[in-house]
């Protein structure tokens, strides 16, 4: 039988000596690998490219390594739409793997995803158990994000999240292969056949929740996605935002992702139902604001998150053109 050809779709920003590392552990992957792996990686712009053209010569790494200077910073889902029209142009992949530059792969990574989809052919996309970079574990999952989601991440209430528990977004994962509604931007297996079916990323969504909206279509046209944890990948999350890192509850969320909410609510759920949201959150969001100052739990506190939801959410007017525009991209 003919093995399955894998192509990895890294997009890097600012993050060469990272980059570095995450082909490094791909060279060790693709000697071990019964599959055909390549990569493409795409530097966003960020004035990268010469250094890692040296790094990739260097090392001998040109017969599989494909560099691409993107024109701008479009952000995540324009960088990978980049890799993905690529890929899909020049060669014919069974799958094309999605990697943060801020990865490094553990033995089998690859391998592992790779059979479990060779297992399972309606299985659209399969996403890695991650390791933090102490070496502790993150089996995290994800559900779409809903009013429900909302209402129990604003209120950030510990017995309310416990109670609700399968309201949250974020999931804790078993040992074992699970289905779930999406996995990490950060190492995602994604059949070929879906973005045939589907398109690529939507790339009105800078950097998050693209790939939720990705899944989500991918569900919508019969693509599950399942955890895999047999795929092990160490990953320094939130190394370019901040955002999802250890101090991101100190930090104020960025215009793009309170745009990126916006809009895959809008998508996703219509613009009515969006308000909806947008109105829960707000308010739980500030009754949580007011049971952490009384606590006296500062270092929980988002700064300006209130505000902010408010002065992204469609229940203004001059928000829901915006929101509600959806494009879809084809590769």
């Amino acid at each position: 039988m003919k093995k399955p050809a894998v192509v990895v779709a890294i997009v890097s920003y600012k993050s060469a000596d990272l980059t570095t590392r995450c082909l490094h552990s791909l060279s060790l992957e693709r000697e071990a690998s019964s599959s055909s792996i390549d990569v493409i990686v795409v530097d966003n712009a960020s004035g990268d490219y010469p250094h890692l053209s040296r790094v990739v010569t260097d090392n001998g790494w040109t017969s599989w390594v494909t560099l691409i200077d993107a024109p701008r910073n479009g952000g995540f889902g324009y960088g990978n739409n980049i890799a993905i029209r690529r890929a899909l142009g020049t060669a014919a992949p069974t799958y094309i793997h999605l990697l943060n530059p801020d990865t490094e792969l553990r033995a089998g990574a690859i391998s592992a995803l790779v059979d479990f989809m060779e297992c399972h052919p309606r299985v659209g996309i399969a996403g890695s158990s991650f390791e933090n970079l102490d070496g502790s574990n993150w089996p995290i999952a994800f559900r779409f994000p809903s009013l429900k989601s909302e209402l129990c991440q604003g209120l950030d209430v510990g017995l309310i999240s416990r109670v609700f528990e399968h309201w949250l977004v974020p999931r804790v994962m078993p040992s074992i292969p699970n289905p779930t509604d999406w996995v990490s931007g950060a190492s995602m297996m994604v059949r070929a056949t879906v973005f045939a079916a589907i398109g690529g990323f939507d790339e009105s969504y800078f950097l998050y929740f693209e790939e939720t909206d990705f899944s989500y279509r991918a569900m919508q046209a019969g693509f599950p996605t399942w955890y895999v944890p047999q795929s092990r990948v160490m990953h320094i999350s939130g190394y370019s935002t901040h955002v999802t890192s250890a101090t991101a509850q100190r930090r104020r969320f960025p215009a793009y992702w309170f745009e990126s909410r916006r809009r895959y609510f809008a998508n996703t759920h219509g613009l009515p139902k969006a308000k909806l949201v947008d109105m829960v959150a707000i308010i739980a969001s500030s009754l949580g604001w007011i049971k952490k100052t009384i606590s006296r739990q500062n270092d929980r506190i988002v700064p300006h998150l209130v505000r902010d939801l408010w002065h992204y959410s469609v229940l203004r007017r001059r928000n829901q053109v915006t929101a509600s525009a959806m494009t879809s991209l084809e590769v």
